[in-house]
């Protein structure tokens, strides 16, 4: 009994201590990843055919006329970093929200069918509808929140298995994508060129128009989301699980999945369907903070980073330039190639 007594104090004394080095931790990644995002959208402003030193780049940023780097910066450059940074936030926190939730790493919007909706609607609209601009977001924006009902709705039986969805939105997925090879098909040259910028994931031409609708997307979205950051938590011990710790389960699970989609698809119809930022996010996320805590921040950081140093990347590291998505293209495939073979290793379902 005495034994028991003065154990208790000291394995108490070790759990907190170890509850406070995770979250030192993960307060350190944060505290990186800001840093990392900050440092690589100074040098999406700075880096070009010309290079403007810091001082004119704040100087453009503060509204004061500095010859070149006005129009530069303040024009080209300024508004393409923003909707890189909002994009990404808004695939990671899209992304890592069906991963959490389904507790599955392939549950993202690339794989599950949304992504693909979007872009035979928005490729259905450029060529068939002959829309641009404004009217595209709007026609993928409504085609990606039908398309994750639908999924929903034909995966629901006695609730949502993560399986069930995962395979459902596969099945719509690989649907929709003929969709839009038969659209591009039979699409003029000038449409065709138009359509295909657009389902690449490009931020080439953007604009401040296109900066608008998404940050007031993530300024609704994105706190309702982190506001369920608890339920979201409670989900991934399962149903039953969470249902115990008082989680209303339907009605939490409907709403991230409108939450998530909607974020999903506000930024694919500003920048088209970036590819696997979404994909990655979350697992990258998880990897640099631990398993511990909400991953909805760090994954949001983590895609932000990942857009902007594709679109870098893209721009300069080759004599040609490549649209950001050919880039995070070009991560992911192999990422999702060796996810495949270790679940099939471990005996894991999909």
């Amino acid at each position: 009994m005495t034994a028991s007594r003065t154990a208790s104090p000291t394995a108490v004394e070790a759990v907190r201590r170890s509850r406070t080095g995770r979250g030192r931790r993960r307060r350190l990644v944060i505290a990186a990843l800001v840093l990392l995002v900050v440092a690589v959208f100074a040098v999406t402003l700075m880096v070009g055919r010309t290079v403007y030193p810091p001082a004119d780049v704040v100087r453009v940023i503060l509204g004061d006329d500095v010859p070149g780097a006005s129009f530069t910066v303040g024009r080209l450059r300024l508004p393409r970093a923003v909707l890189a940074v909002l994009a990404g936030i808004c695939f990671g926190l899209g992304g890592v929200t069906f991963q959490t939730m389904l507790r599955n790493p392939l549950a993202s919007p690339d794989i599950i069918g949304i992504s693909s909706g979007a872009s035979a609607a928005a490729a259905f609209a450029i060529v068939v509808l002959a829309l641009d601009g404004a009217q595209v977001s709007v026609v993928a924006v409504v085609a990606g929140l039908g398309v994750a009902l639908a999924v929903y709705l034909l995966s629901y039986r006695d609730g949502v298995a993560g399986t069930r969805l995962i395979l459902i939105g596969i099945g719509i997925a690989a649907m929709l994508d003929s969709v839009t090879a038969y659209v591009l098909s039979n699409a003029p040259q000038w449409e065709l060129q138009e359509a295909m910028r657009w389902l690449t994931g490009s931020l080439n031409g953007s604009a401040w128009d296109d900066v608008v609708p998404l940050l007031v997307a993530l300024a609704v979205l994105g706190p309702a989301l982190l506001g369920q950051a608890r339920n979201l938590a409670g989900l991934q011990l399962g149903d039953d699980a969470a249902s115990a710790l008082g989680v209303r389960v339907e009605r939490t699970r409907i709403l991230l999945i409108v939450t998530a989609v909607g974020l999903i698809a506000f930024a694919t119809a500003a920048t088209g369907p970036i590819a696997f930022v979404a994909f990655l996010a979350g697992p990258v996320a998880a990897r640099v903070t631990g398993p511990h805590g909400s991953p909805l921040v760090p994954a949001a950081l983590v895609g932000a980073l990942l857009v902007l140093v594709a679109d870098l990347v893209g721009q300069f590291a080759f004599g040609t330039r490549y649209p950001v998505g050919v880039v995070t293209g070009a991560l992911g495939a192999p990422y999702l190639i060796y996810l495949i073979i270790r679940t099939n290793r471990t005996g894991g379902s999909l």
